[in-house]
């Protein structure tokens, strides 16, 4: 008789960033009090449940393989603490490019135990060579096949140490996606859907493009549609479709979303702002339960989006294209980019003005954040205006606003840090979040709550820069 085989349990783990999307802290934890630490617990727990707190997609997707023998559970560290009591066969772990080290630091730990780990995500993708000596294992590229090889090799005791694709995964083929392995009621919503990978575009500071290809790969619709009627049984709450354009296909999405109306879903995704020239597919998103759509304007020089490769939005047509989808009863969260190499001093009156005639309903005011493995990081360094060494990318961590990372091209470091800071504190304020909220087209609450957590996490970002100013002038020789 052939041999029984033991059971394996592999343990799958999210590492958030130390600020920003996964919780509100300062980066300065020097001489704070007992208050403002439970502030920013408070805050930070808020953050969680309210605005940001969806489970990683790509741990669900990697969960809801199945084997025989195989058990697979979910740590999620916004929430939980690593099971170090436990026994695991195999931990693996997505590095998000901007929490390095943190996952370096988690699989340094399961390993010294004895526990084999297995590496992927985008990070592990881009720099492979970066992440060899820190697992046993790692995955390069999207894993949707990979990781069943993974787990039928760990079942025969003989894991190869690299698995890669040779080719992007075909999204045509079922691979339904289950939540067997989350804790729902700790999430805003379990409802997260990608319908779509891949991005049509270029722009230099984004590496959507880099890890998921220009041509853009579809899931049948109705893979889709059963994926959505399934969640509905477990989850009645908002929908969240993370492709990165859910746009970008014009016939595609218009079949999907016009399918969906029957179901009376509410939901919420990501747009160009030209959705707000194409009235068919905007009144189908509309009946279907869209929401509010995130929309990056970055900026309002056309002289910088051309710098950065961004040629899809030209700034002229911006306030119109907002206006209509507005005008369709969505909610519009406007992304912007402030310190791209066409902008000036006079950038911030001109997207403080933009942001009343348009009435955007939440307002998203970044610092470019050049990302390790993009065009524009590579560019920066190149020119010698990166404030870290290019081979440091620690450092380039995920943040909300809260450092700056770069030379702006046209404004000097200490004249721009105070533009920054004075327009985001004009912009949120206790009395825009409520007037906000007040002219909200749907959604009142939630653009409210989002609101009151950016007038509490733009303070933050101010009181970083600040002191990052400070520590630069007294280092200025050594920076520039």
């Amino acid at each position: 008789m052939p041999e029984a085989v033991q059971p394996k349990s592999v343990l799958l783990v999210f590492v958030q960033a130390s600020s920003g999307v996964d919780g509100a802290a300062s980066l300065d934890g020097t001489g704070k009090g007992a208050i403002a630490l439970m502030k920013d617990r408070v805050m930070s727990g808020l953050i969680k449940r309210a605005q940001f707190a969806i489970p990683p997609l790509s741990l669900m997707i990697l969960s809801s393989v199945k084997l025989p023998g195989i058990t697979q559970e979910i740590c999620d560290l916004r929430f939980d603490r690593l099971p170090l009591d436990r026994h695991w066969d195999l931990v693996g772990i997505s590095v998000q490019t901007g929490a390095v080290r943190p996952a370096f630091e988690i699989a340094s730990l399961f390993r010294s135990r004895g526990t084999p780990v297995v590496l992927g995500g985008p990070y592990v993708s881009i720099f492979p060579e970066r992440c060899r000596d820190q697992a046993d294992v790692l995955v390069i590229g999207e894993a949707d096949d990979l990781w069943k090889e993974v787990l039928e090799d760990l079942r025969k005791g003989v894991p190869k140490p690299e698995y890669r694709g040779s080719g992007f995964p075909d999204l045509s083929v079922s691979r339904p996606v289950d939540k067997s392995a989350l804790d729902i009621g700790r999430y805003f919503t379990t409802n997260v859907v990608q319908t779509t990978r891949g991005c049509p575009y270029s722009c230099d500071f984004c590496n959507v493009h880099i890890m998921n290809g220009h041509k853009l790969r579809h899931r049948p619709v109705d893979e889709v549609v059963r994926e959505v009627e399934g969640f509905l049984e477990q989850d009645r709450r908002i929908f969240f479709f993370l492709d990165d354009t859910v746009n970008a296909d014009e016939a595609y999405a218009a079949e999907l979303f016009s399918r969906l109306v029957p179901l009376k879903i509410k939901w919420v995704g990501q747009a160009t702002t030209l959705l707000g020239e194409n009235a068919r597919l905007l009144e189908i998103f509309a009946k279907s339960g869209c929401g509010a759509l995130l929309v990056g304007i970055e900026s309002l020089a056309d002289e910088s989006n051309r710098a950065h490769h961004k040629f899809h939005n030209p700034s002229v047509r911006q306030s119109q294209c907002i206006k209509a989808i507005r005008a369709a009863g969505i909610c519009v969260y406007g992304s912007f980019i402030f310190g791209l190499d066409g902008d000036t001093l006079a950038m911030p009156e001109i997207i403080e003005a933009f942001i009343e005639d348009t009435g955007i309903d939440v307002p998203g005011i970044n610092l470019l954040r050049p990302i390790p493995g993009t065009d524009v990081f590579n560019r920066l360094a190149a020119e010698g205006r990166l404030l870290h060494p290019s081979d440091d990318h620690d450092a380039f961590r995920f943040s909300w606003g809260q450092e700056m990372l770069y030379l702006p091209r046209q404004i000097p470091l200490d004249e721009f840090i105070p533009s920054y800071t004075a327009l985001t504190s004009r912009v949120f304020t206790l009395r825009h979040a409520i007037e906000r909220a007040m002219r909200a087209p749907t959604l009142p609450s939630a653009v409210l709550m989002f609101n009151m957590l950016y007038v509490h996490m733009y303070g933050l970002s101010r009181k970083d820069l600040r002191k990052q100013l400070v520590e630069l002038g007294r280092g200025e020789q050594n920076v520039m």
